[in-house]
């Protein structure tokens, strides 16, 4: 029996809003969307997942606060695709 080979790649990237957070000073709050190609027992799915993303960064001007952003919307995807990478059979399996 073959295990079942599967990817998640995301093919696009975007920051689709910004602003600072309504109560935390210095704190800034947005949403970046990305684009997942999955592939699954031979399936493929393309989909849009919208991330909150955050990031304390005091008073920066704007290409700061969206690699800040960017780089926690990217922390999360690692987290996500973590998850879903292919486990390895233990000894006891």
């Amino acid at each position: 029996m073959g295990v079942a080979k599967s990817s998640f790649d995301v093919t696009a990237c975007e920051l689709r809003y910004f602003g600072p957070h309504p109560t935390v000073v210095g704190r800034v709050t947005g949403i970046v969307r990305v684009q997942i190609e999955e592939h699954f027992m031979g399936n493929v799915t393309i989909y849009p997942l919208d991330l909150k993303v955050k990031a304390d960064v005091g008073q920066v001007d704007a290409p700061q606060v969206r690699t800040a952003l960017l780089a926690h919307a990217a922390h999360q995807l690692n987290r996500l695709k973590a998850r879903h990478a292919d486990k390895l059979p233990s000894a006891a399996e």
